[in-house]
């Protein structure tokens, strides 16, 4: 029988001298909730977890890439896409998308750039059309001096190929190095980072009635598996981070479950992104059917990310999220940072 160990994570002041850093961030823990398939979940004393699970669960997790993860850190998204839910189009122009991404640097740590949307019901692009709306734009911003880490979002080895040529830093698969045979070798030969994501089936299909006997545990399971495959094809344990894929073949109830026990996944002793800016879930709970409109609850997502020790979010609308997560680190730390 397999336990999995979700440590309980806390923010509050008033911290015990029991408890234990979560994964060396800001957030800590003095309780774990052991969960199973077979029995009902119980909790136990972080005290009282044996050596390996104590350290897979509080150290502090190594930078990736260039990245320090000691505490939270902002992820732009910058679609280079004519469909994209949210903002398809707005920036599909080389000029428009190159400004986009300068402004965003202000905020954002990382820049995130797709040129295929991945949106429920997007139909593939080939790999000669989303190398022309990707790589210009990357090597137009490292030209023009910008530092952060450039993330390329593709499920493709050949569009991740040029934007690493192109001065890309990271792959963001959000098929987990499933989709292209070539795409592991690949990461594993360049020694780059890679965020692992959990998604099912293809975009044009993943929100057809996906089922799971426990979306959290199966999740979790099918991560740990594919962060396996990617150590077994040569790709280094400190180059991987994994995002759970809320909205990818999941329903709202599904999100849920996933983000109230977010941080299970701390379990997997790996880097944890989150992804929920603008979803349809925040749009059918919050009651906004335009995506573009979804900024309050998107913030609401974030902060209970990083809350629950997520190190890295996601995030379309990248100044309102840094002016949220400054308060909230000020008032978790008693201080401004």
């Amino acid at each position: 029988m397999q336990d999995y160990l979700r440590p309980i994570a806390m923010t509050d002041a008033a911290r015990p001298e029991s408890a234990l850093d979560l994964a060396g961030g800001p957030c800590w823990f003095d309780r774990v909730e052991v969960l199973s398939r077979t029995v009902p979940p119980r909790i136990m004393a972080a005290a009282d977890l044996a050596e390996a699970d104590r350290l897979r669960l509080s150290a502090a997790r190594p930078d990736f890439g260039s990245l320090v993860l000691d505490r939270p850190r902002i992820m732009g998204i910058l679609n280079i896409t004519p469909d994209s839910f949210s903002d398809g189009g707005l920036f599909l122009r080389p000029d428009a998308a190159v400004m986009q991404g300068r402004l965003m640097a202000a905020g954002a740590e990382i820049i995130d750039i797709g040129g295929e949307s991945t949106r429920p019901g997007a139909v593939e692009v080939s790999v000669d059309e989303e190398i022309t709306r990707t790589a210009p734009v990357i090597r137009a911003l490292r030209d023009g001096g910008l530092d952060l880490p450039i993330s390329i979002d593709t499920r493709k080895a050949g569009v991740a190929r040029a934007a690493l040529e192109a001065g890309a830093s990271w792959v963001n698969d959000v098929t987990a190095l499933q989709f292209d045979p070539d795409m592991a070798a690949l990461v594993a030969g360049k020694s780059v980072p890679v965020i692992l994501m959990h998604s099912i089936a293809t975009p044009a299909t993943m929100q057809d009635d996906p089922r799971y006997a426990d979306v959290l545990l199966d999740v979790y399971d099918a991560l740990a598996a594919r962060v396996a495959e990617a150590e077994a094809a040569g790709i280094r344990r400190e180059n991987i981070a994994i995002d759970p894929g809320i909205g990818f073949g999941k329903t709202l109830t599904h999100n849920l479950a996933l983000l109230r026990r977010l941080s299970l996944f701390h379990n997997l002793g790996l880097p944890v992104l989150l992804g929920a800016s603008r979803k349809r879930f925040i749009g059918t709970i919050g009651a906004e059917a335009e995506a573009a409109r979804r900024m309050p609850g998107s913030l609401a997502v974030a902060l209970w990310g990083v809350a629950q020790g997520a190190q890295m979010i996601r995030v379309h609308d990248v100044a309102e999220t840094r002016q949220a997560l400054s308060l909230w680190q000020a008032t978790s730390k008693g201080e401004a940072l």
